[in-house]
């Protein structure tokens, strides 16, 4: 299977600190990658630093065999950490208008952004300004946008931050369909069981450096079989006691 991210000896530095220390690790093309750790461990500067957002201090980040450009190459959909609509328009105006901008004509943008609303139970909010429905619905907004044209690859940071159960397990089927597809997922999450359900390999990151790296199995197998719940309490365990003593 080959690598439709591939990352190189990968270093960032902001001013005098160091937050990410020669990374290097691969995602497959058309698996399900957990890129987990605590906050502050490097996840999210790892991805704008593949998207461009951030220029690396050393390194070399790929997708599809080059570095990203929204002109060119995979159709990609992003689902950021910290959320960002147009909150003063309508719900189907603000998901065409990002339809349109990934390339798909104001009918496709329409009818995909209209089939998603009704999938997530909003299909009766499609007409009501964004800022009118609750935080749980403009994430669900979020995620439409971000995979409207059926991206190749999707890059999810805490898709399920503020869901109820009952919406997580809709989030997570969205995901699983997007994966029967044919879709390469990167997913940044603290919830272990999302990674137990979706996830084919994963990488721990602690302080920018890698402490686990490959299948489920395999990094369960490293630590001696156990929950990957236990194994971030392993991995974590001492700084947290350290912050609950302080």
């Amino acid at each position: 299977m080959s690598n439709i991210i591939s990352i190189r000896d990968f270093a960032m530095s902001f001013g005098k600190t160091r937050v990410i220390e020669n990374l290097s690790f691969d995602v497959k093309r058309g698996e399900t990658f957990g890129l987990l750790g605590s906050n502050g461990s490097g996840k999210t500067t790892t991805i704008r630093a593949l998207l461009g957002i951030y220029l690396p201090t050393a390194g070399q980040l790929l997708i599809d065999g080059k570095p990203y450009s929204v002109d060119e190459g995979v159709r990609l959909g992003y689902l950021p950490e910290e959320r960002g609509l147009y909150k003063k328009e309508p719900v189907i105006d603000v998901m065409t208008y990002f339809g349109q901008l990934k390339g798909l004509s104001y009918d496709e943008a329409v009818l995909q952004s209209t089939a998603f609303l009704e999938r997530v139970g909003l299909g009766y909010k499609a007409k009501l300004r964004l800022d009118k429905l609750s935080g749980g619905q403009q994430q669900k907004v979020q995620l439409g946008i971000t995979v409207l044209g059926d991206p190749e690859l999707l890059i999810l940071d805490e898709p399920t931050k503020g869901f109820d159960p009952v919406n997580r397990r809709l989030l997570m089927n969205i995901i699983e369909e997007h994966q029967a597809k044919g879709a390469t997922v990167i997913m940044i999450t603290h919830q272990m069981e999302e990674v137990e359900r979706l996830c084919d390999r994963i990488l721990l990151l602690k302080d920018g450096k890698a402490h686990a790296y490959g299948t489920v199995s395999d990094v369960k197998k490293k630590f001696h079989g156990k929950s990957l719940d236990d194994i971030f309490l392993t991995v974590y365990g001492d700084e947290n006691e350290a912050q609950e003593e302080a």
